[in-house]
């Protein structure tokens, strides 16, 4: 009874990973920006045990001689990016992306990092000026087309900022010219390579042997009129309450059939035991 008990607690450390991450998706459901992580189950490596030779094939069996056992199951995760729903906010500096796979470009400590989260503020220049840096609301700075902070002069009476991510100051002095930037914003066309780094932030921190054009594109130039944002509104976490609370009663049944065969496996064991 060894095998099947290893069998079962293989599933239940994968089970257990599964439960963690509905928890974490059931934490964030009113998280603004944030993507759920969804799971899958496959099988682990299998065993094939041969019960006879195969020239002693005397029953006429028509399968393969033998039994293929497998391991217990192993989980993978990853990244649902569907749209979330939209909320009004009216608030000048809320932007919310209207399709999927686009994200904001954001400096975390010289690393250039990836965010749906459009609570976005402005901040004092660290350069003793009096220009303001759009940041979100960790602080971190937003990049623009050319990967630079955005550093708006405080000279403005309004922020417009228009659905391909053009932001434009209009000046206190209507003589003055308006300053006019453009947010940098990726395409993610590979999610699965998405890291999560904590805090609605994701990076591409290893894409294995595939092309740096293949795995995003950078909405800039010819392709700036891709980028479709909102001003005024968040989007909200993409999480289905109703299907997490599903997923959740039928990992814990699973864990505790899983558990159960351990206990019942034990039994046979001390049975065994007993009558040797």
């Amino acid at each position: 009874m060894l095998r099947p008990m290893i069998t079962a607690t293989n599933t239940m450390s994968q089970l257990q990973k599964q439960l963690d991450t509905i928890g974490n998706n059931l934490a964030n459901i009113d998280t603004q920006g944030f993507k759920r992580t969804q799971t899958s189950f496959s099988e682990l490596v299998r065993q094939q045990i041969d019960n006879q030779p195969n020239e002693q094939n005397e029953i006429g069996r028509l399968g393969e001689l033998g039994i293929r056992q497998g391991t217990g199951a192993r989980v993978a995760s990853s990244l649902a990016l569907t749209q979330g729903s939209l909320k009004q906010t009216g608030r000048a500096l809320d932007i919310a992306f209207t399709v999927p796979n686009q994200f904001l470009q954001i400096d975390v400590e010289g690393e250039i990092q990836y965010t749906r989260d459009g609570a976005l503020y402005l901040s004092p220049a660290a350069d003793g000026t009096n220009r303001l840096m759009l940041a979100t609301s960790e602080g971190r700075p937003v990049l623009d087309e050319n990967q630079n902070p955005i550093l708006i002069e405080d000279t403005f009476k309004e922020l417009i900022i228009s659905e391909d991510g053009t932001i434009t100051a209009i000046p206190q002095n209507d003589e003055d010219l308006p300053q006019i930037f453009s947010i940098g914003v990726v395409q993610i066309n590979r999610p699965q390579l998405l890291a999560q780094n904590g805090s609605n932030r994701y990076s591409l921190n290893d894409i294995g042997d595939n092309q740096p054009g293949d795995v995003l594109t950078f909405l800039e130039g010819a392709f700036s009129g891709d980028v479709s944002m909102k001003q005024g509104s968040l989007e909200m976490s993409n999480v289905d309450l109703s299907k997490e609370l599903t997923d959740l009663m039928i990992s814990q049944r699973t864990y505790q059939m899983n558990a159960k065969s351990i206990t019942m496996g034990d039994q046979l064991m001390g049975l065994i035991n007993g009558v040797r």
